[in-house]
């Protein structure tokens, strides 16, 4: 089997072996949005590669979702990149606001609109008025370094929602088989919450995301890369 195989690779050119798929996946490449700190989309766009999505990992970033509720309510995925096995996602679940970051399906974090605070005109401080509101997720990153934690502030129309720190955050790839989705959810959700597609049903007048500087050290990546290459050799 063993000389079977070599002849077979040798015809089909097969060598060389390489298992260095995550190196690969980590090493830089052409993009469009390389060396970007700020990005700014209107309306739904789905099915962005994630290569060419906003990156938030280690690193501060800000999401400001400006969006206007019709009457009767809204409800839907404003941005998601990621899915069930790591992500995050900013959306209206039942007209609550909420945002989920989801590490590496290990654990869950939501801060959600409504607790601390009376959001719009419901009386329970959940559901969104019909109208226009501006939605902040801001995250300061704990670096120097790789999946280092923060604290990450959300707020709606300038009022603070929820507030909370994490310990850890996805250090170096957040997903290789989903997309950067706004508007919808291509892909696997965030949590269990919704159900897809999970279209938003309001209209997404503007998104913004800026980003800090990486806290990511050219040695940093190294490190990383070379630890990833020991344990598959």
């Amino acid at each position: 089997m063993q000389a079977l195989f070599l002849t077979e690779a040798g015809k089909y050119q097969v060598f060389p072996l390489d298992n260095s798929g995550f190196v690969r996946v980590l090493a830089p490449k052409p993009s469009a949005t390389a060396g970007k700190t700020e990005f700014t989309y209107t309306g739904v766009n789905a099915g962005i590669p994630f290569g060419s999505a906003p990156s938030i990992l280690d690193k501060d970033y800000t999401i400001t979702a400006e969006i206007t509720v019709p009457k009767g309510g809204a409800e839907g995925m404003i941005v998601t990149l990621g899915g069930r096995f790591g992500g995050y996602g900013l959306y209206l679940l039942k007209g609550k606001p909420i945002f989920t970051y989801n590490l590496l399906d290990m654990e869950r974090f939501r801060w959600e609109g409504g607790v601390g605070g009376r959001v719009g005109a419901d009386l329970f401080g959940r559901a969104l008025a019909p109208g226009k509101h501006t939605l902040v997720f801001n995250f300061k990153y704990d670096g120097p370094g790789p999946g280092k934690g923060g604290t990450g502030v959300f707020t709606v129309d300038g009022k603070e929602m929820a507030s909370k720190k994490i310990a850890h955050t996805i250090p170096l790839i957040m997903t290789v088989d989903e997309t950067f989705d706004i508007g919808l959810d291509t892909g696997t959700g965030v949590d269990n919450s919704y159900q897809l597609p999970f279209k938003f049903t309001g209209t997404i007048d503007k998104l913004t995301t800026k980003l800090g500087p990486s806290q990511m050290s050219a040695a940093d990546k190294k490190a990383a890369e070379e630890a990833y290459a020991k344990v598959n050799n």
